[in-house]
C-alpha cells in the first residue's frame, strides 16, 4: 500500500503496451533525415483574377488553381511535389482518380519535355517529375476542384487556411514543407443561431457581464450579421430587455449589468434571421452573497499552427467575444501537424505575442501553453503563468518522459494536465505518479469524451480498463477535476455546439456534443488567482455547458484534503447544482464506487445535502451531475486523511 491507502504502482520508463511506437519511429526517422537544398524550395501562389480575393465558404465546394514555381535548386528527375490542403476538418482530399468526386485535381506544366506523374495518397496528391529535370522558374499548375463537384472547403471559418505544398527536390523520398504555401480565408455560413453567456455568480449590487454572438450552423462567428435580440428573464433593473448587435459590433456584443436582487436567473434571447426564428438561453446566473465566484476556462485547444483551424488571434478573439470565457489557453502541439512548434520559432513567438496581447486581468485572462504530445506516455498540455515559456518537445530525448518534463519545469510557474487519459488517441501512462505541485488536476472531459470512469456517460473512445481517472484515485493519486475542449475547430469554450463533436438540434430539443470547460473558484481574476485555484483543486469540470456546481463537506471547499478526525462519525455534503437544462440525476462517488444516486424529475436547480457516515483516511468522494440533454458536471474530489 502507498501512503494514501492505494496500491503502489511500479514505475517503468520503458514504453507501455499502449504506446504508438510506429508514430514515434516515423518522427524519429524524419528528424534524422538529411534535407537536400532543393527540398522545400520554390514558391507557390493562387491564380486570381484582378481584384479577386482568395476565399472559400465554410463547408461549400469551390475551385482553386495554384502555380508552383520551381526554386533556384531546380527539381531533379524523380523529384516530388506533394499537395495537401489542411488535412483536418473538412477540406476534400485531392485525388486524380474520379472527376465526378470531390477533390479532383488536374496537374499540368508548359515545360517542354517534362512529364508529370500523379499518385493519390492519404490526404494528399503526389506529383512526380519525369522526362527530364525541371529548371528554376518553370511552373507546375494544380487545379484543385476541377471536377463537377469541386472541392469542399473547411467546415470552420478561418483566416490563413493553408493549401500546403511540400517539395522533395532531389527525389530521395525526403520532403520539406513549403513554408509560404498559399492561404485562403474561409468565410462562415449564413447566420443561424445565437449564443448567450453571462457571469455565473454575482453578488447583489455588483456587476456582471453578458455576451451575445451570432453564429452559423457550425458555431462559426458571422461578423457581418446584425440582429435585435429581445431578452426575457432578467429583472427590470438590469437593463437587458434588448440587445442590439450592429454592423460595428462584428457579430457580437458584451454588456455589463448590475445585479439588483438575489435569486437564480436565466436570460432567453430571441430574434429572426431572414424570417427564420433563433433563440438561446443563457447559463444560470446565481445572485447570492455567499456563493463562490466562478471563472469559466477552456485551457486546452488548437489552432492551424498545429492540427486545428484558425490563427491564434482568432482563437483568443473567439474565446473572449463569442464564447464569453473568462480564461483560456491555446495549446498547440509541440511536434504534430504540418509545421512543428518545436522547429518553428516564428509560430511560437506569435503564440506568445497573441497571449500577451489579449491578456486583460479582471476581464479576460490568457495563459501561455503548448501540448507535450508523447505517443509513448500520453498527451499533456503545459501551461505557463508568465508571458514567456519554452516549448519542451516530447521527441527530445531530454524531456521524453513525464518525469523529465516535470524536472524541466521544476521551480517554474507552470502546470501540466493529462488528458483523454483513459483512451484514444493515446491513454496516459499512469505509472508515472503526477507531480503534486505541477500536476494537481486532470482533464476528465473533452471532445474525446469522458475519462472519469467506466460507468460515465460519453466515455472516451478506445477506453482501456483500469486507466480511468477513478482508477488512479483508487491507487492513491490526488487529482482535482477540470474539463477543457481540446477543440480543433477554433471555437474554445463551445466545441460541444459543433455537429463535428456530436451536437444535435431540432424540434425535439438540443443534444449537447462532447467538449469541456473548467469552473474555477478563483479568488482573484488574474493569472495568480487561476494558478492558486488549480493548485488548491478548487475547481470542477463540465462537458461544455456552464452548469454551476458547488459542493461543501462540513465547511470544506471542493477539492480539499480533510482529516478524518475533523469530520466525526457523520459528515454533511452540501450540494448546489444549477443546470443549463433539466437535471436527470446526481451521483455521489465514494472510494471507487457509486454510493448514492439521486434521480431527478427535470429540476433546473437543486440544493440538497447528503449525510455520509464513517469516512476514514484514504477515502475520497465527489459528485457527478447529469442533465437530460447529455451534458455533465463533476466536482473535484474531497480526500480524507
Amino acid at each position: 500500500m502507498d501512503e494514501h491507502g492505494g496500491t503502489e504502482w511500479v514505475v517503468d520508463d520503458l514504453a507501455p503496451p499502449t504506446a504508438r511506437m510506429t508514430q514515434v519511429e516515423e518522427f524519429r526517422r524524419d528528424l534524422a533525415a538529411a534535407r537536400h537544398p532543393s527540398d522545400g524550395g520554390g514558391s507557390a501562389a493562387l491564380i486570381l483574377e484582378e481584384g479577386e480575393r482568395a476565399i472559400a465558404r465554410a463547408g461549400r465546394p469551390g475551385r482553386w488553381t495554384i502555380d508552383y514555381t520551381v526554386g533556384d535548386e531546380g527539381l531533379a528527375l524523380g523529384a516530388g511535389v506533394y499537395f495537401m490542403p489542411e488535412p483536418f476538418w473538412g477540406w476534400s482530399a485531392p485525388q486524380d482518380q474520379e472527376a465526378r468526386a470531390p477533390g479532383y485535381t488536374l496537374v499540368s506544366t508548359a515545360a517542354e519535355g517534362v512529364i508529370l506523374e500523379t499518385t493519390t495518397l492519404n490526404q494528399m496528391l503526389l506529383v512526380e517529375v519525369d522526362g527530364r529535370a525541371m529548371t528554376p522558374g518553370e511552373i507546375i499548375t494544380l487545379d484543385y476542384g476541377a471536377g463537377e463537384r469541386g472541392s469542399q472547403a473547411d467546415l470552420y471559418a478561418e483566416r490563413g487556411a493553408r493549401l500546403w505544398l511540400s517539395v522533395d527536390g532531389d527525389g530521395d523520398g525526403v520532403r520539406q514543407v513549403l513554408v509560404d504555401s498559399p492561404t485562403i480565408e474561409v468565410l462562415p455560413g449564413r447566420p443561424e443561431r445565437i449564443v448567450i453567456h453571462a457571469t455565473s455568480v454575482v453578488r447583489p449590487g455588483e456587476s456582471g457581464r453578458i455576451t451575445a454572438a451570432i453564429v452559423d450552423s457550425f458555431a462559426n462567428p458571422v461578423p457581418t450579421a446584425t440582429a435585435v435580440l429581445q431578452v426575457s428573464g432578467a429583472p427590470a433593473g438590469w437593463g437587458l430587455e434588448q440587445i442590439v448587435i450592429e454592423d460595428a459590433d462584428r457579430g457580437h456584443k458584451s454588456l455589463s449589468f448590475e445585479a439588483s436582487e438575489s435569486g437564480v436567473f436565466r436570460l432567453t434571447a430571441r430574434t429572426e434571421f431572414d424570417g427564420r426564428p433563433a433563440s438561446a438561453t443563457s447559463n444560470p446566473i446565481w445572485v447570492d452573497d455567499a456563493a463562490p465566484a466562478v471563472l469559466w476556462a477552456d485551457l486546452h485547444g488548437h489552432s492551424n499552427y498545429s492540427d486545428g483551424t484558425g490563427l491564434p488571434e482568432e482563437y483568443f478573439n473567439y474565446a473572449r467575444n463569442i464564447a464569453g470565457l473568462d480564461v483560456t489557453a491555446l495549446t498547440d502541439h509541440d511536434h504534430f501537424g504540418v509545421r512543428f512548434l518545436d522547429q518553428s520559432p516564428d509560430l511560437w513567438d506569435d503564440i506568445q505575442e497573441q497571449t500577451r496581447r489579449f491578456h486583460e486581468p479582471g476581464r479576460f485572462v490568457t495563459i501561455l501553453g503548448f501540448e507535450w504530445t508523447s505517443w509513448i506516455h500520453g498527451h499533456r498540455h503545459v501551461l505557463y503563468f508568465d508571458d514567456q515559456g519554452e516549448v519542451l518537445s516530447s521527441v527530445d530525448p531530454e524531456v521524453e518522459t513525464p518525469r523529465q518534463l516535470w524536472n524541466a519545469l521544476s521551480g517554474k510557474r507552470a502546470l501540466t494536465f493529462a488528458h483523454h487519459s483513459a483512451g484514444e488517441p493515446i491513454p496516459t501512462n499512469w505509472t508515472f505518479a503526477p507531480d503534486p505541485i505541477l500536476e494537481p488536476v486532470t482533464e476528465v472531459m473533452s471532445v474525446h469524451g469522458s475519462s472519469e470512469a467506466s460507468d460515465s456517460p460519453a466515455r472516451v473512445r478506445g477506453a482501456v480498463p483500469g486507466n480511468f481517472v477513478r482508477d488512479v484515485l483508487d491507487h492513491g493519486y490526488r487529482l482535482g477535476f477540470i474539463g477543457s475542449g481540446d477543440g480543433h475547430d477554433g471555437h474554445p469554450g463551445l466545441p460541444h455546439l459543433s455537429p463535428t463533436y456530436g451536437y444535435r438540434g431540432g424540434p425535439s430539443g438540443e443534444r449537447m456534443g462532447t467538449g469541456g470547460v473548467a469552473g474555477l473558484q478563483a479568488r482573484e481574476f488574474t493569472r495568480d488567482g487561476v494558478l492558486e485555484s488549480l493548485r488548491a483543486r478548487r475547481v470542477y469540470a463540465t462537458s461544455g455547458p456552464r452548469i454551476v456546481l458547488d459542493t461543501v463537506l462540513d465547511g470544506h471547499a471542493l477539492g480539499s484534503s480533510i482529516l478524518a478526525d475533523d469530520l466525526g462519525r457523520s459528515a454533511t455534503l452540501l450540494i448546489a447544482v444549477l443546470g443549463t437544462s433539466p437535471l436527470a440525476s446526481l451521483d455521489l462517488v465514494r472510494s471507487g464506487a457509486l454510493a448514492t444516486r439521486i434521480e431527478l424529475a427535470g429540476e433546473l436547480d437543486v440544493f440538497t445535502r447528503i449525510e455520509i457516515d464513517d469516512l476514514v483516511a484514504g477515502e475520497y468522494i465527489y459528485l457527478r451531475a447529469i442533465q437530460a440533454d447529455g451534458a455533465m458536471a463533476w466536482s473535484s474530489p474531497f480526500f480524507i486523511d
